[in-house]
């Protein structure tokens, strides 16, 4: 089905608002998200013919609510109801329910509270955030995940009976609360935005759809929450780390690496967009690991040539980072500055702290990492061996060519003499 693109940004623009009403008024959460996407589905079909109504959000409301009537009536949802539904929403509490108190609330930061509840796993919080949240459907969401949809969707229906059997409410957490909530929230968007941005696995190095996606649900949290410096640090970062993507490919689908990269290709827009913002909130003195991230994505692309950049300043950033928020991927990138500034070799002896990690010890970008290195250090020989393992482990199609290339690259080279180590 081909839906005009206005409707599918009205209705994606709607969903979280339509389900935090519904949800609110009801309770139910489950249920509600499945009467919410059944009525998106009726809009779909129906207001592209018709015309979209004078009151889009009320029309959804109530085929919405009218779908999750017609469940609770069914002989097999009041069985599977029999105690939460007969119980906590009787069947009259939906008949004629009456108007909203407040019918211009957004329960919107609510609802991604909800679908980031700690009683579910980082891919099911990704799953139903997009679900939920983001308004694409079960089959959008499959295919960017490269997975088939009724494995999608069951991965969907365990998250939303996690939530339920974790007793969770349609109601913003408690102050307590809010602040690690919110640090789930900020990574299953960012989370959304790396698989975008190089996928774990299939024939294509990106997905825009998904950091699309991440953007657009991050621009949205910000307008929520415009004075959480994190919030807009995570926006930063990916507004300049997406402003690559153009050059990020050749035109059959290729990897072109950073140091390769036309940055004439560049989105100079987003990366004046990123820059000013992450220049607005360092400023505050709260500094939190996307702020750090941003600042370092900022100073990777305001360098007009890759011979242009400041990479001690990169390595400051990331020995902070790695102070404020510690992680074998951030030791994995600091490793890479490290090379630049000290050589490769020091940054070899860094890399080697990871071998133990079981979380990084057989990943593919810690093997391509010191590939890269050896290759710097003009050991052609273990470069070609490491960049091998490496492509071995890739799923991503296009990184695994990349990785094989470069292995060929290297052998048979000449070792460069000894004072270039």
């Amino acid at each position: 089905m081909i839906v005009d693109r206005r409707v599918e940004d009205l209705l994606r623009e709607l969903a979280p608002q339509v389900l935090g009403v519904l949800a609110r008024r009801y309770g139910m959460f489950d249920a509600c998200e499945d009467a919410v996407q059944e009525a998106l589905l009726v809009a779909a079909q129906k207001w592209p013919v018709g015309g979209v109504p004078d009151n889009p959000r009320g029309w959804l409301i109530t085929v919405g609510a009218h779908r999750l009537l017609d469940e609770v009536r069914s002989e097999s949802a009041r069985r599977r109801r029999e105690e939460s539904v007969t119980l906590a929403t009787p069947q009259s509490a939906l008949v004629g329910a009456p108007a909203d108190a407040a019918p211009d609330r957004d329960d919107s930061l609510t609802l991604l509270f909800l679908c980031c509840h700690p009683a579910l796993a980082a891919p099911s919080q990704v799953a139903l955030t997009l679900r939920a949240v983001g308004g694409l459907s079960t089959e959008q969401i499959a295919t960017a995940f490269l997975v088939p949809t009724a494995t999608m969707a069951q991965r969907i229906s365990r998250a939303k009976a996690s939530v339920k059997a974790a007793g969770a409410s349609f109601a913003m957490p408690d102050a307590a609360e809010r602040a690690g909530r919110l640090r789930a929230v900020l990574q299953v968007l960012y989370l959304i935005f790396n698989e975008g941005y190089a996928t774990t696995a299939g024939p294509d190095l990106t997905a825009p759809q998904l950091s699309d996606e991440a953007i657009r649900l991050t621009r949205w949290l910000r307008r929520l929450l415009p004075d959480d410096a994190e919030v807009a640090g995570l926006l930063a970062l990916m507004l300049l780390t997406d402003a690559r993507r153009p050059a990020r490919t050749t035109p059959d689908g290729g990897l072109v690496p950073l140091a390769e990269q036309d940055r004439g290709r560049w989105d100079q827009a987003r990366i004046a967009e990123g820059v000013a913002l992450i220049s607005e909130v360092l400023p505050r003195g709260q500094v939190g690991p996307y702020q750090l991230q941003a600042a370092i994505a900022a100073v990777h692309d305001e360098a007009a040539t890759m011979a242009d950049t400041d990479w001690p300043q990169i390595l400051a950033l990331y020995t902070l980072l790695e102070q404020v928020a510690p992680s074998p991927a951030v030791t994995l990138n600091r490793a890479v500055a490290v090379g630049h500034v000290h050589g490769p070799r020091t940054a070899l002896d860094l890399l080697a702290t990871l071998d133990s990690d079981p979380r990084m010890s057989h990943h593919h970008r810690l093997l391509a990492t010191r590939a890269h290195l050896l290759e710097q250090a003009g050991d052609h020989a273990s470069a070609a061996t490491a960049y091998r393992a490496a492509a071995a482990l890739a799923a991503n199609l296009p990184e695994r060519r990349h990785l094989t290339t470069r292995a060929a690259q290297n052998e048979g080279r000449a070792p460069s003499p000894r004072s270039a180590l």
